[in-house]
């Protein structure tokens, strides 16, 4: 079982970045365990020379990266850039390689035109972390709340797909990164 560890970077309740994440947990493909990580509103600010031990929240958060084989965020743009929570939760991973050579991606779910500030400051500070970023598994999968079903979940058959897709390549990625080829194993 490869797990994908699914992170959004809002903290709104009814964020269609959480619900595009929700949606790929419930269509992630056989042999792949999508796992929602909700701790982001209960991070501390990150201080660099802050006593150990750390947070709990801290703790849980190393303890979820540690646990996963590759990461899928899906985020919005505040201010033209990273929502500041988010960019705290990477904080959190800069002296302790969390994020190192690990697989990750985005989804992303504004409209052409959109969201731009936050991909490229996500695309950076991933890059600075050391992560294995291909942007060609990342995607831009606009929705709109009409999308969004009454169980919660996006209800559009191409979205639903894209993001299989996404997840698929992602894992794809993560087992050629390992194996040295392109295998991925899910059909």
């Amino acid at each position: 079982m490869t797990v994908v560890l699914l992170v959004s970077g809002s903290t709104r309740v009814g964020s269609t970045n959480s619900t595009a994440l929700r949606t790929v947990r419930a269509v992630a493909p056989d042999g792949v365990e999508a796992r929602w990580y909700g701790g982001l509103a209960e991070l501390p600010a990150f201080v660099p020379d802050a006593a150990e031990p750390a947070h709990p929240a801290v703790l849980d958060l190393r303890r979820q990266l540690a646990a996963a084989d590759a990461v899928l965020f899906c985020t919005p743009e505040y201010a033209g850039t990273l929502p500041g929570s988010l960019k705290n939760l990477l904080d959190w991973t800069v002296g302790t390689g969390d994020l190192y050579g690990k697989p990750v991606a985005w989804l992303t779910v504004v409209a052409t035109g959109r969201g731009t500030g936050a991909t490229a400051a996500l695309a950076s500070v991933l890059g600075y972390l050391g992560a294995d970023v291909d942007e060609a598994i990342c995607a831009r999968l606009p929705l709109s709340r009409t999308d969004i079903g009454e169980d919660g979940l996006v209800a559009s058959p191409e979205f639903r797909a894209g993001a299989a897709d996404v997840v698929r390549r992602l894992v794809g990625h993560r087992r050629s990164f390992d194996n040295g080829r392109i295998d991925d194993g899910i059909r």
